[in-house]
């Protein structure tokens, strides 16, 4: 806003007196930017508006007017100084009270002095100007309180109520007292001159008087004679036919003369009434220009002017032409309501409308007409918006800007603020098409938003502008103005906050209807609703939802709507975090059992199998999408304590479980929930916290006892598949071949069927090592000692044995303990030493001998394989 100018002041006039009609230079500092600049000028309390011609700002030129005032200030008053101030005053001379010898500064008409032009004037009617005869010294006693002392008196010596002492006080209050004696003395020697005077005057005319005695005599005589001749008529009577005679021959040589002279002074007359009001008399076309011109400044400054000046009038030719100029601004105040209430307009021109409409007087509440206006526009722009992607119309970026701008929305430019004070944003970034990806209801809640936002502050603004009244003045003029538009905003405050309470239920309510359509009535589903054949949104999709929302929520609340107002806005806010809450978490749900169903279950180079990071991954995901939702900003419900916390680690185990009654029991599910149990909870507990999360302690028990209670399951169905194969096998392996332990030959080694075992346990070992290092001593002991309770079980339920028998058990027993020692436990040591306690007992040298060198030959041909059951750097894991 411009700095404020100074008021007018009048420095200097010339010239500084003078009659009315008197043409004056005014000149000063200030006196205004312009001709519309100047609203108001009167010397000695007189408007001469209409006679002023604005030079510069410091100069003026106008006529002065018939004042009351004799002597007064010149006043000047501007638009953009207000009432000016003056150091100089101009006296006013009346013509009546100038004499013919007086001296004046300006030209006085002699008619004035001239009433009668057929009579003389006599010597003893001349009055000196200065009667004593000696300097007039003006006192500084003002005329009005020279009234005041001498009430009926005056101090013109000619007239009846002469007072001396007045007219020393005003001609002669600085005189000294020599200077009064001389002007008795020149007061004596005028009396005796006025004598003189009338006696000289008689006796100068003494012959005149003769001549007009003698001229009377010859008449008397003369009308005497007449009296007696009467051939001819009487002598007056042809006299007054002769000068009838003489009258009607002038008129008829002057008349065409006098009537061209009437005609010009008509003429003359007029042209003098139109230049003097050319102003009023051009006023309605220069209004018609400057309305087509946008000039309505100028109009309105002109109308004020007029108004003032003829408003009241009561002479026809200017009261015809004043109505015209009514007419005028009648239609100046049609057209500028029409323009208040175009939509859109910018917030700018509507002030400078109601201002306009305001200095018009027009009728009614203009201001308010718009804001009504207003109001009903957003509404219907927001419905517009939903009616248009309902009907397919918006498919595309074609179809959301028709002209093509690619500028940013407003709420992507107060998004883009917001994500940079966070460090962040939600939003990725968008490709090209991204109009054609995003759904269909995140880009109509994204384009509500938008409108809101873009519209709904503007509206705002307005109001607190209607409230305070700087609709009208921003500088504390028109006062009245604005005292009569804070009386109106008080009384229409009710009905504005119900105009704004509809906004936003209707913002909520069509982002309901697309959203949350369960949450609207019935009866409102018609207006609000009609999404049911889009597709249903992801969780990332409401998140971006949410953060539109709360971006809409803050740019309202930064206009200090009160939080009564936005109530609403929060309470779907609330509605649509949980919602987002529920969505996520089904989702994830779902992702997590096609992930557990379709893994492939591949193991990489460390041992890791791919499932549980695809599952961390997946649980990470989740939560970082579920930041916006559970975030609870200033005024928010916090949604952690719902009871949509639900654990969808939960759920991935359950879907394991699932998983291992399809694959009856695979060790690369086993070592995936050892897996999860040492790393994966551990990072999703961190993540948990991280993300504000509380209870972890109580997530990550549930389900590390829900994966330990899967592992087990898992690892007995795998024990059971791969060790009973193997014990399964011994039996017929010992007995083929008619096998018998009480007729068999001297035995040479350990037999087949044993190693074969050792070769299908040495299996198991490649395929748990080639998952993990980790699980072998765990496999392979529950294998080994399957297979030495088989293998004992088997010896101890043979009736008798041969020596040579009794020497191949031995050996096989043996062998078998050495080979698996390493895995063996205490229960599975005490079973052997039963088996070969159950055995006859060698007592002879040459069979323990014999028994030693088979086993040590059986050590040495399958040593390469019996490297597999050595004792490891890992221990067994205690479960």
């Amino acid at each position: 806003m411009s700095r404020a100018r100074q008021p007018p002041l009048v420095t200097g006039i010339s010239p500084k007196e003078g009659a009315a009609w008197t043409k004056v230079t005014i000149r000063g500092e200030n006196l205004g930017t312009g001709p519309a600049d100047l609203i108001g000028l009167s010397i000695c309390g007189h408007n001469c508006l209409l006679t002023a011609e604005w030079m510069s700002a410091s100069k003026i030129v106008c006529r002065v007017g018939p004042a009351k005032d004799d002597k007064g200030e010149i006043i000047v008053t501007t638009k953009s100084g207000g009432l000016g101030t003056s150091t100089v005053s101009f006296k006013l001379i009346r013509p009546e009270r100038i004499g013919i010898l007086d001296q004046s500064a300006v030209w006085v008409d002699e008619l004035t002095f001239r009433t009668d032009r057929n009579k003389g004037i006599s010597p003893l009617s001349l009055r000196p100007s200065n009667p004593l005869g000696i300097d007039i010294d003006k006192g500084k006693i003002s005329p009005k309180d020279l009234e005041l002392t001498f009430p009926g008196m005056s101090a013109d010596f000619t007239s009846e109520n002469f007072s001396a002492t007045w007219y020393l006080i005003e001609n002669h209050a600085g005189s000294s007292f020599d200077q009064l004696k001389i002007a008795a003395s020149n007061l004596k020697k005028q009396a005796t001159k006025k004598n003189e005077g009338s006696l000289a005057y008689v006796k100068g005319g003494l012959s005149t008087f003769f001549e007009a005695q003698d001229a009377l005599s010859a008449i008397h005589q003369k009308l005497e004679s007449d009296g007696t001749e009467k051939v001819e008529g009487s002598m007056t009577q042809r006299l007054e036919n002769i000068l009838n005679r003489a009258s009607n021959t002038a008129d008829t040589l002057f008349q065409e003369v006098l009537g061209r002279k009437d005609k010009a002074d008509s003429t003359r007359n007029a042209l003098n009434v139109l230049q003097r009001f050319k102003f009023l008399f051009n006023l309605p076309l220069n209004i018609e220009r400057n309305i087509q011109k946008g000039d309505y400044d100028v109009v309105i400054n002109d109308y004020e002017k007029a108004k003032s000046l003829f408003g009241n009038t009561e002479v026809p030719v200017f009261k015809k032409v004043y109505a015209e100029v009514e007419t005028r601004i009648g239609a100046l105040r049609s057209l500028l309501l029409e323009k208040l209430l175009q939509t859109p307009s910018t917030l700018h021109d509507q002030k400078r409308y109601i201002r306009y409409l305001s200095d018009l007087h027009a009728p009614g509440d203009p201001a308010w007409q718009c804001i009504d206006a207003q109001h009903k526009w957003i509404l219907q722009l927001m419905q517009n918006c939903r009616d248009e992607f309902i009907s397919g119309q918006r498919v595309g970026a074609g179809a959301l800007d028709p002209e093509g701008d690619t500028r940013p929305s407003a709420l992507g430019r107060l998004s883009h603020t917001a994500s940079l004070k966070r460090g962040g944003s939600l939003r990725t970034p968008r490709s090209s098409n991204w109009h054609f990806e995003t759904p269909q209801q995140v880009q109509f809640v994204e384009k509500l938003s938008d409108v809101v936002i873009g519209q709904l502050p503007n509206f705002w603004k307005l109001w607190i502008s209607y409230v305070n009244g700087s609709l009208f003045s921003e500088t504390g003029e028109k006062s009245g103005q604005v005292e009569k538009s804070k009386k109106n905003a008080r009384q229409r405050q009710n009905d504005f906050k119900k105009m704004i309470e509809e906004l936003t239920s209707r913002l909520v309510k069509l982002i309901r209807g697309a959203l949350l359509p369960a949450t609207l009535p019935q009866g409102e589903l018609t207006l609000y609703g009609g999404w049911e054949s889009k597709t249903d949104l992801a969780g990332s999709w409401h998140t971006q939802i949410i953060h539109t929302v709360r971006g809409c929520h803050e740019a309202l609340s930064a206009m200090e709507i009160p939080n009564d107002l936005l109530q609403v806005i929060q309470d779907l806010l609330l509605d649509l975090r949980v919602h987002c809450l529920m969505v996520t978490l089904v989702h994830t749900t779902e992702d997590v059992n096609r992930l557990a169903e379709k893994e492939d279950w591949l193991v990489d180079n460390e041992g890791i199998t791919s499932l549980p990071s695809r599952f961390e991954q997946c649980m990470v995901q989740m939560l970082q999408s579920l930041k916006e939702p559970l975030e609870t900003k200033p005024g928010e419900t916090n949604v952690r304590s719902y009871p949509a916390n639900i654990s969808a680690t939960e759920v991935f185990v359950n879907s394991l479980e699932q998983l291992s009654t399809k694959t009856d029991g695979d060790i690369n599910t086993s070592h995936n929930c050892q897996y999860l149990e040492r790393h994966t909870f551990l990072n999703l507990a961190h993540h948990f916290e991280k993300h504000g999360f509380t209870g972890t302690e109580k997530i990550t028990r549930v389900s590390v006892d829900a994966v330990r209670g899967l592992d087990r399951k898992l690892f007995e169905a795998y024990i059971e598949r791969r060790a009973d194969p193997i014990a399964g096998s011994l039996e017929p392996g010992i007995y083929a071949g008619y096998f018998d332990w009480r007729d068999c030959q001297t035995p040479t080694g350990v037999r087949n069927y044993l190693k074969e075992a050792l070769v299908n346990i040495i299996a198991v070992h490649a395929e748990v090592f080639t998952v993990s290092k980790d699980l072998v001593p765990r496999v392979l002991s529950r294998i080994v000692e399957s297979v030495a309770d088989e293998m004992c079980r088997l010896m101890q339920c043979v009736s008798s044995f041969s020596k040579n028998g009794a020497l191949q058990a031995r050996l096989e027993l043996c062998a078998l303990r050495d080979a698996i020692a390493t895995y063996l436990n205490a229960d599975s040591n005490a079973s052997f030493k039963l088996a070969l306690e159950s055995l006859p007992q060698l007592h002879s040298g040459a069979d323990k001998k014999l028994l030693e060198e088979l086993l040590n030959k059986f050590k040495s041909s399958m040593q390469l394989q019996l490297t597999c059951f050595q004792a490891s750097s890992v221990q067994p894991i205690k479960r």
